[in-house]
């Protein structure tokens, strides 16, 4: 049972505390680089809202509201209610980093009118993702301490469709930004220097998909470490 523990706190130095502090990092980043393209108004005037709306209406969806909601970075959109919901400091902006945002959102809405596979897999697998992430570790944890192999391997089982879902989760996230560059470009609301920046924006938010999935990637491989140590036992 020492042993368990030795290898749970060893491997949860190695690999997990690495991974939080990439996250930290990743966050701040983006934090960072989202709050100086804010303060950059565009040329064209328009706005979060406006540029989410126009996207929707290029792109053929008609059936997709564009709301505010309270929050920062609290942007979303929601399949279920098919709408888009911008914060208030992307819905009334008319800064670089609130139109990227917002076509970035839209895009996610093109990509559900277009049943977009990746899209489609990520959606169907939330309510499933969500019981199985909130049960893992208690089940693992019964199989470490119960010496009930079953349980141990049923747990990995479990987080491992977590790390599933950020896999699938990261390609829709580029997917969605990519859209949203050529949106910008096509209707002309951002030149090629303003682009450059709301780039930058996109790609420091792509990140923080790319980390999750790290993050998720250490807890999955310390799990079957630990599993592999008790079995030694």
């Amino acid at each position: 049972m020492l042993s368990a523990f030795f290898y749970m706190d060893y491997w949860y130095v190695v690999l997990v505390i690495p991974a939080m502090i990439l996250s930290l990092v990743v966050q701040l980043k983006m934090r960072s680089t989202y709050g100086k393209y804010s303060n950059v108004p565009a040329r064209s005037g328009m706005t979060g809202a406006d540029m989410a709306r126009k996207v929707l209406r290029d792109n053929g969806v008609v059936d997709v509201d564009v709301v505010p909601v309270s929050g920062e970075l609290t942007d979303h959109y929601d399949p279920k209610a098919r709408v888009i919901r911008l914060s208030s400091g992307v819905y009334g902006s008319n800064s670089i980093a609130a139109l990227g945002v917002a076509a970035h959102e839209a895009g996610h809405a093109v990509q559900h009118s277009e049943a977009y596979a990746p899209l489609r897999i990520r959606n169907n697998m939330v309510p499933v993702v969500n019981f199985a992430s909130g049960i893992s570790w208690w089940v693992f944890i019964i199989g470490l301490f119960a010496d009930m192999p079953a349980f141990l391997y049923g747990g990995i089982i479990l987080f491992s469709l977590a790390t599933l879902f950020h896999l699938i989760t990261l390609p829709v996230e580029l997917n969605a930004s990519k859209r949203a560059v050529v949106a910008l470009s096509n209707t002309g609301a951002l030149n090629e220097q303003e682009i450059q920046g709301t780039r930058k924006v996109l790609s420091a938010a792509a990140m923080t998909y790319l980390a999750a999935l790290v993050a998720s990637v250490a807890s999955l491989l310390r799990m079957v470490l630990i599993a592999q140590g008790r079995r030694r036992d």
